[in-house]
């Protein structure tokens, strides 16, 4: 009965931590992704790139 609850109580403990690991390097990539995001955005307002972007949208769905 002993040896049951023990092989039971490591088996837990064990999908426990493998539970965490796997939350925390999902964090890690969302992390990542934001900083990846973060530098575009940043890259793209400093170069005027998205009013370019937009500017050329805008002509070719309203011709003058």
């Amino acid at each position: 009965m002993f040896r049951r609850t023990v092989e039971w109580l490591r088996a837990r403990l064990s999908w426990s931590a493998a539970t965490g690991q796997t939350t925390a390097e999902y964090a890690l990539v969302i992390l990542g992704a934001v900083a990846v995001a973060t530098m575009l955005i940043t890259w793209a307002t400093g170069s005027h790139a998205l009013t370019r972007l937009f500017d050329t949208v805008i002509e070719k769905v309203l011709p003058s």
